[in-house]
């Protein structure tokens, strides 16, 4: 707990801007009832600059070297997961998630005593287990790297987290062995690789089966909101049939926020329990759909887990099909989000200040990119882009999507009211950190 503290000690409160240049691809790229009793449990969270205490969710040793965005010092990754031989029937599940219940106790709608069971029960079947055998000399022995997943798509398709089964070199990602992949009912499979992302730390493996295999749904992380209840599934510490719960603390923590270096991202926040081996299992919500992707948590601190929003994972999806892999348009500047109050402490600071009461300002110009060569200047207002207005980086990141070498026109304002019209061609980042 000191050692935790003294990481509070230095927080710092102003990590707050982001370098543009990530693509939808990443970044934009409970309160519990047992019986009588009610718990609930308030928390706070504020920005840290040291990430020791930050951990993926992987068993035993992998603290991954081609991770380049985050810091090394205590990320322990996640893995997988079997559920109950005797799932509820779909007939009980309706009747749950209807409102109905046996004894006619439980208004349409509550939420009752099996809606985690039910929700754990939809998407159970299709959650496996994956491990990759070390080997040595070419000899098979000792301890497996293990993680979970989920299968997406009958035809075997499985999403997982890329920092158990996949190595980086540059661009391109390869298997790091045999994969096994382990499902519900028993049977294993060896695995494909079939596209990795070391930003956002999502792959997708496929395995085939003569018959048709069990498959969870997507859902939608944009509808979800703090208090949210929600369910992590897979096999920490390699024990299967896992299901803890929690709810939902935040639906965009940044990634500047927990220290992590490189392109920015954003994570779901959640007060699951989250361990070694839970990594690339999915976060459910109430409906039985996947909201998250779980892959890292905070060691030695209570209900600080986090996990990929889903739909981020659908445009880094879309991206393996459409490219094969994840194109992240760059201009090369640092934009801080206004508002009213940010607004009048600039003004407060310098009078010269523009007259906007929203917009993007850009802290910094990185030397020699896209933005430096279309004119942008330190202290520039964006308030139009490609056309339209905007006054939140995430809208210009979702504009940009993956284009790349096409021109955009941009409006910004400067000191004393000047306006000025640039034009800006974003270049593919180059992520070989």
């Amino acid at each position: 707990m000191s050692y935790f503290l003294r990481n509070l000690a230095r927080l710092n409160r102003s990590s707050v801007a982001g370098v543009v240049g990530i693509v939808a691809a990443g970044s934009s790229l409970l309160c519990s009832d047992t019986g009588s009793r009610t718990s609930v449990s308030a928390r706070f969270h504020l920005p840290l600059q040291d990430t020791p205490w930050l951990r993926w969710a992987l068993p035993y040793d992998l603290l991954l070297r081609h991770l380049p965005s985050f810091d090394q010092h205590g990320i322990i990754p996640l893995s997988s997961y079997r559920v109950s031989p005797v799932p509820l029937s779909d007939n009980d599940i309706s009747k749950e998630t209807s409102g109905e219940v046996h004894d006619g106790s439980k208004p349409c709608g509550c939420f009752g005593r099996d809606t985690i069971a039910n929700a754990a029960a939809k998407v159970g079947p299709a959650v496996v287990n994956i491990s990759i055998p070390k080997e040595f000399f070419g000899i098979t022995g000792g301890m497996s790297s293990i993680c979970s997943g989920t299968i997406i798509n009958k035809d075997g398709t499985i999403l997982t987290c890329a920092h158990v089964v996949a190595d980086f070199h540059g661009a391109r990602s390869s298997s790091k062995g045999k994969i096994e992949v382990t499902l519900q009912d028993g049977r294993t499979f060896e695995a494909k690789l079939v596209n990795a992302d070391m930003h956002s730390d999502i792959a997708v493996l496929k395995i085939n089966a003569e018959t048709p295999l069990p498959e969870a749904k997507l859902g939608s992380s944009t509808r979800l909101r703090p208090g949210d209840w929600v369910i992590a599934m897979g096999c920490p510490l390699s024990l299967q049939n896992t299901v803890t719960a929690g709810i939902v603390s935040c639906v965009d923590r940044k990634s500047s926020d927990l220290g992590l270096r490189g392109m920015p991202r954003e994570y779901l926040q959640t007060d699951c329990a989250i361990n070694m081996g839970n990594s690339g299992g999915p976060l459910v919500n109430m409906d039985g759909e996947i909201v998250g992707v779980n892959i890292m948590k905070v060691l030695d601190a209570d209900g600080l887990s986090f996990s990929v929003p889903i739909d981020s994972v659908c445009k880094i999806i879309d991206h393996f099909k459409k490219s094969g892999r994840v194109i992240r348009p760059w201009l090369g500047l640092r934009m801080l989000d206004l508002n009213e109050m940010i607004i009048a402490q600039l003004k407060k600071k310098d009078a010269s200040f523009p007259n906007v009461n929203k917009g993007i300002l850009v802290p910094m110009v990185t030397p020699g990119s896209p933005g430096d060569r279309a004119g942008f200047l330190p202290g520039d207002v964006v308030v139009q882009f490609d056309g339209k207005p905007v006054e939140s980086m995430k809208e210009v990141i979702e504009m940009m999507g993956d284009k790349v070498r096409v021109p955009v026109k941009v409006v910004v304002k400067r000191a004393n009211d000047k306006s000025a019209t640039l034009t800006v061609i974003p270049e593919e980042s180059n992520l070989d950190l």
